[in-house]
């Protein structure tokens, strides 16, 4: 399983301070540098800037909400970023949730999984350097991109539901999850999206967790302070689907949280549950617990 950095300071920092925290985790040879896209930067134009900036990293957005933008623009977007990082780029997408989409941009989030296969109808073909011609119930295009130089863009969906894995596998590269455990990957997201994968005749699928990760001796504290920092991710209903297959209260109950010994233990665990590639979001509130966190991601590379 390869190691990679979910980037929090996307949120909080500057761009300068995004790419020296990239550049660092290139240095200490971890795999991938993940960017969210909340309400913040725009994550495509943040790695444009971060893969002028660096030479091997991965990087890759986890995730960019496919609604607000026509598949044609974020297919160009990405193209356009995947020549400023080199080849580099993994474009993350995902539905995001019925109330982002509908109460704070306005739009309809209706039927859901036909909004992304039509989605995909259209960027999967761009992304490929290919013209595309598609005609949807409510995403069309007739056109092709030409920016020269360029390469392909692999594209993860963030798949929970088995509709939506199973058109994660038979479509793109793999999945990306958050809040999912590694008991549900083991016996959920992985046979799901591999069995399409292989219907479709596609190589193995990524699978990609995003995990909150804190080494600590406040095992307690820290707990509490992540039950509060994730609170909404236990109210929104995807992630609450998948919190209550692992069986677990909250995403406090998720975040790996502990000494060496057992953050190391349970990084091992999404392992054998069949993830591929681990995106650790590093949520120390200390010097000191952000410096052990790093040290020990490190040592599992």
């Amino acid at each position: 399983m390869r190691i990679g950095i979910f980037g929090g300071l996307a949120a909080t920092g500057t761009i300068d301070d995004v790419v020296a925290d990239v550049q660092a985790a290139e240095e200490q040879g971890f795999h991938s540098y993940w960017v969210p896209q909340i309400f913040g930067y725009d994550a495509l134009t943040l790695l444009a800037v971060v893969g002028r900036e660096t030479e091997r990293i991965e990087l890759g957005t986890s995730v960019i909400p496919t609604y607000p933008r026509h598949p044609a623009m974020l297919a160009a977007q990405a193209l356009t970023t995947q020549q400023a990082c080199d080849g580099r780029l993994t474009l993350g997408i995902g539905l995001s949730h019925q109330p982002v989409i509908e109460h704070m941009f306005g739009m309809s989030f209706d039927k859901p999984v036909r909004h992304l296969r039509e989605y995909l109808d259209v960027l999967m073909p761009l992304v490929s350097g290919e013209r595309v011609e598609a005609h949807g119930e409510t995403i069309s295009a007739n056109l092709a991109l030409d920016i020269p130089g360029t390469r392909p863009v692999p594209v993860q969906v963030a798949a929970l539901g088995p509709q939506m894995l199973k058109l994660a596998g038979a479509r793109t590269a793999g999945t990306i999850t958050w809040m999912t455990g590694p008991r549900t990957i083991a016996d959920h997201t992985a046979p799901t999206i591999r069995a399409a994968a292989e219907d479709a005749g596609n190589p193995d699928p990524l699978v990609t967790s995003g995990v909150p990760v804190c080494v600590t001796d406040d095992v307690e504290g820290t707990r509490a302070r992540a039950a509060q920092v994730y609170a909404i991710y236990g109210q929104l209903p995807s992630y609450r689907a998948m919190l209550d297959r692992e069986g677990l209260d909250g995403p406090a109950d998720l975040a790996i949280i502990g000494d060496e010994d057992a953050v190391a233990g349970r990084v091992r665990d999404f392992a054998d549950a069949g993830v591929t590639d681990l995106a650790a979001s590093e949520f120390g509130s200390t010097s000191d617990e952000r410096t052990r966190t790093r040290e020990l991601l490190r040592s599992l590379l």
